[in-house]
């Protein structure tokens, strides 16, 4: 995934799913990034059965825009 894909992705959503949107910009695998989900190092929000990954965090988690605290 581009760096304009993304930057563009995390611009006009909230919450994305963890894969292949997450997953990808973060440069993971499908399997690594259910297991960082599963560890608790990706943040994510459950919606039923789909995770999401909030936008704020994967921003901060890119270096894009820091963290709120």
């Amino acid at each position: 995934m581009k760096a304009d894909e993304i930057r563009r992705m995390l611009d006009e959503h909230l919450v994305v799913p963890l894969w292949p949107q997450a997953g990808q910009a973060l440069e993971l695998t499908r399997g690594q990034a259910y297991r960082g989900a599963a560890a608790g190092d990706i943040h994510t929000i459950r919606v039923g059965r789909l995770m999401r990954v909030p936008t704020t965090w994967l921003k901060a988690k890119l270096g894009i825009e820091p963290e709120a605290a």
